[in-house]
C-alpha cells in the first residue's frame, strides 16, 4: 500500500483547509466502509455503495438536464403564447373605430371607481346596487348564532316515481344506520361494562357482527344503491330503464339484512369470517338485488342521450360487479379450509371497502361535488388515472393483513407493493377534488350545508388511505396489527370516508326531490356531532393500539395490554355516543326533509326577484 505524504508548510493557509477538510471526510469514510465491510451482508459491502453512490450521481445528472431542457422549452412556449396574445390585442386595438377605445376607458374608470352607498349592506331602505355585486338580501337585522346557509336551489322536474323510490332507499338506510350505530353503541359500552348482560344474544360475539354488517350491507350499501338509481339516469340524460326492478332490489336487500341479523343473533353464522359472517344464502338474496340494479343500470347507460359514459357512471357500474365476484368468490366452498380461506377473507375484506364501498362513492362525488360547487370537475384525466391505478394496486392488498403468516412470502410482498401503489390514485383523487374547490369554491363552503360533509370525507379518504399505506409495512403492521390500532383506521375509512359523503350527497340530494329542507342549525349540529365523535373515538385508539402494540413486543403479559386499554375504550364509548347522537339529528333531518314544513318554493334567483319588487314597491 502507498502512503501519500503532504508537506503542510510549503501549503497556503486555504490549501491547508481544504487539506485538512479533505482528510477528516476521508477518515470519516474510511471508517464506515471498514465497519461495513465487516458486516455479513453483500449489499453493503464497499463496491456495491460505490456503484450505487456513480448511478445516483448519473441520475440525478439526467433528472437536472430533463428539468433543464422542460424549462426552457415551457419558457420559449409562454413566449410564443405571450407573443400570439400581444398580435391579437393590437390587431383588435387596430380594428377598432375611435370613440370606442374612449368609452371603455371610461366604463373602466367608472368600474375601478365604484363605492357601494350606504344604504346597499343594511338598513330599512330600496336596496340599490348598480353594479350587480349583491348575491343575496335579508329582512331579519339581528345578530344569528347560526350564519346563513344557502338554500338548495329548485331542480327540474324529475319523475316523481324515481323520486318515490330514491326517497325509500333513503329512509331504509337511515333505519339501517340508527339500528346497527344502536348496536354498535353497546358494544361499545361493553368494553367500559362488560358484565352489563348475559343473555345469549346480546354476547358480544353474537352483537359485533351484528353491527358491522348492519353499517355495511344496511346502512351504507342501500344509501349508495339509492344515490345510484339517481345518478345514472341523471348523467345519462335518460330515464331510468324500470323502476319495478328498483323497488324489487329494494325489497330484496332489506329482507338479506334482516334475515342475516336474525341469524345472527341466534347463533348462526358463516363462521371465521369477519364482515363475512351472513350465511351463504342471506348473501344469495342480496346478489339478487345487486344483479337487479345492475342490469337496470346497464340498460339506462344503453339508452342514454349523450355520447360520452361520464366517469360517475364508470365508477358506480364497475362497483357494483366488483361486488358480485367479491361475493362470489369469497363465498364459493373449494377454498374454505385452512390458507384458502385466510387469502379469501384478506381478499374480501379489502375489496369490499376499496372496490365496493369506495368505487362507488367516487362516482357519487364526481357527479354531487361539481353540482354542489356548480362548476365542474378540475380534471377528467385526473379521474381516469384514479380509476384504473386503484383497480390496478387496490386488488391485490388484501394478503397486507396478514403479514408473518404462513401464507407465502411473496404474497405478502405483492400486498405490500400494492398497497405503496395506492399512493397514485389516492393522491390524483385527492388533487382532483381539491382543486375543484379553486376559484371561488371555498367560499361556498361557508354558506353551505352539504360541503362540509364532502370536504370532510375527501380529507379523510386522504387520510385514512395514508394511513393504510403506511400500516401495509412489515415494521409497521408486526405492531399495529391485531390491536385497536385498527379499528380506529375502519372507523376513519368507513364512517369518515363513506359515511359523510353519504350525507353530504343526501343532504344535497332529497331536498330536490322533495321540496323541503331541514333545520340549518340541525344539519350544523349533526356534522360536529358526528365529526368530534369520530375524532374522540379514533385517536385514543390509535393511541392505545400503539401502546398495546409496544407490550407485545416486549413480550409482556396480555392481560397487561387490557388493563391499559381501559382508559381508551372510555373515550371510546364517549365518542361513539357522540356519532350515535349524532345519527338521531340526521335521522330527524331526513323526516324533515320529507314531512317538514320548511318548503323550498322557488330557487334562489326568484327568491331575490321577488325581494326587490317588493323593495320596490
Amino acid at each position: 500500500m502507498k502512503m501519500i505524504t503532504i508537506n503542510f508548510a510549503a501549503l497556503t493557509k486555504r490549501s491547508k483547509c481544504v487539506c485538512t477538510a479533505f482528510l477528516c471526510v476521508s477518515m470519516t469514510a474510511g471508517n464506515r466502509v471498514i465497519a461495513q465491510s465487516r458486516t455479513d451482508n453483500p449489499a453493503f459491502s464497499p463496491g456495491i455503495l460505490i456503484t450505487l453512490f456513480l448511478i445516483a450521481l448519473v441520475v440525478l445528472f439526467m433528472v437536472a438536464m430533463v428539468m433543464v431542457k422542460t424549462y426552457g422549452a415551457v419558457q420559449r412556449l409562454s413566449k410564443k403564447k405571450k407573443d400570439e396574445d400581444d398580435k391579437g390585442v393590437e390587431s383588435y386595438i387596430f380594428s377598432m373605430e375611435a370613440g370606442d377605445i374612449d368609452r371603455i376607458l371610461q366604463k373602466r374608470s367608472a368600474a375601478l371607481h365604484y363605492i357601494l352607498p350606504e344604504n346597499s349592506l343594511s338598513g330599512q331602505d330600496r336596496t340599490e346596487d348598480k353594479a350587480g355585486v349583491i348575491q343575496h338580501t335579508r329582512q331579519d337585522v339581528h345578530a344569528t348564532f347560526i350564519p346563513f346557509k344557502r338554500k338548495a336551489d329548485k331542480r327540474p322536474e324529475i319523475d316523481p316515481q324515481l323520486a318515490r323510490l330514491v326517497t325509500w332507499y333513503m329512509i331504509c338506510a337511515t333505519f339501517w344506520l340508527i339500528f346497527g350505530t344502536t348496536v354498535g353503541e353497546y358494544v361499545g359500552i361493553k368494553f367500559v361494562l362488560p358484565d352489563a348482560d348475559h343473555l345469549s344474544w346480546l354476547s358480544f360475539g353474537r352483537l359485533r357482527p351484528v353491527h358491522t354488517n348492519a353499517v355495511f350491507w344496511g346502512w351504507a350499501s342501500i344509501g349508495m344503491l339509492g344515490m345510484g338509481y339517481y345518478v345514472v339516469p341523471k348523467v345519462s340524460n335518460t330515464p331510468l330503464a324500470s323502476i319495478k326492478k328498483g323497488y324489487i332490489a329494494l325489497i330484496t336487500s332489506n329482507l338479506a339484512v334482516l334475515w342475516g341479523t336474525l341469524l345472527l343473533m341466534s347463533g348462526v353464522n358463516n363462521g371465521g369470517g369477519e364482515f363475512r359472517e351472513y350465511i351463504w344464502p342471506v348473501m344469495v338474496l342480496f346478489g339478487v338485488g345487486l344483479v337487479l340494479t345492475l342490469v337496470n343500470f346497464l340498460d339506462t347507460i344503453k339508452n342514454r342521450k349523450t355520447t360520452e359514459i361520464y366517469f360517475s357512471n364508470w365508477g358506480i357500474v364497475s362497483a357494483i360487479i366488483f361486488v358480485l365476484v367479491i361475493v362470489f368468490v369469497s363465498y364459493w366452498p373449494g377454498w374454505q379450509n385452512g390458507l384458502g380461506e385466510t387469502i379469501m377473507q384478506g381478499y374480501y375484506m379489502h375489496e369490499s371497502v376499496g372496490m365496493w364501498f369506495m368505487m362507488f362513492n367516487l362516482g357519487l362525488l364526481y357527479y354531487f361535488l361539481p353540482q354542489q360547487l356548480n362548476r365542474p370537475v378540475y380534471s377528467y384525466s385526473l379521474g381516469i388515472l384514479a380509476f384504473w391505478t386503484q383497480i390496478l394496486f387496490y386488488t391485490v392488498i388484501g394478503t397486507h393483513h396478514f403479514i408473518f403468516s404462513a401464507i407465502p412470502w411473496w404474497l405478502q410482498t405483492v400486498a405490500i407493493v400494492g398497497s405503496v401503489g395506492m399512493i397514485i390514485p389516492v393522491v390524483s383523487g385527492t388533487t382532483n377534488f381539491l382543486l375543484t374547490f379553486k376559484d371561488g369554491g371555498w367560499a361556498k363552503i361557508a354558506s353551505s350545508y352539504t360541503l362540509p360533509f364532502f370536504l370532510t370525507g375527501i380529507l379523510f379518504y386522504f387520510i385514512g388511505s395514508m394511513q393504510g399505506v403506511a400500516q401495509a409495512f412489515r415494521e409497521t403492521n408486526l405492531i399495529w396489527h391485531f390491536t385497536d390500532f385498527n379499528v380506529a383506521h375502519s372507523h376513519l375509512t368507513m364512517y369518515g370516508i363513506i359515511t359523510f359523503i353519504l350525507w353530504g350527497c343526501m343532504y344535497a340530494l332529497l331536498p330536490r326531490l322533495t321540496g323541503k329542507e331541514p333545520a340549518h342549525g340541525a344539519v350544523g349540529f349533526h356534522f360536529w356531532l358526528a365529526l368530534i365523535g369520530l375524532l374522540f373515538y379514533a385517536i385514543p385508539l390509535m393511541i392505545g393500539g400503539t401502546l398495546k402494540g409496544q407490550m407485545w413486543m416486549e413480550g409482556k403479559p396480555f392481560i397487561d395490554s387490557v388493563i391499559l386499554m381501559a382508559d381508551y375504550w372510555l373515550w371510546r364509548a364517549i365518542g361513539g355516543s357522540m356519532m350515535w347522537l349524532s345519527h338521531l339529528v340526521f335521522a330527524y333531518n331526513i323526516y324533515s326533509m320529507i314531512n317538514g314544513t320548511n318548503v323550498l318554493k322557488r330557487n334562489e334567483l326568484q327568491r331575490l326577484h321577488v325581494m326587490e319588487q317588493n323593495n320596490v314597491k
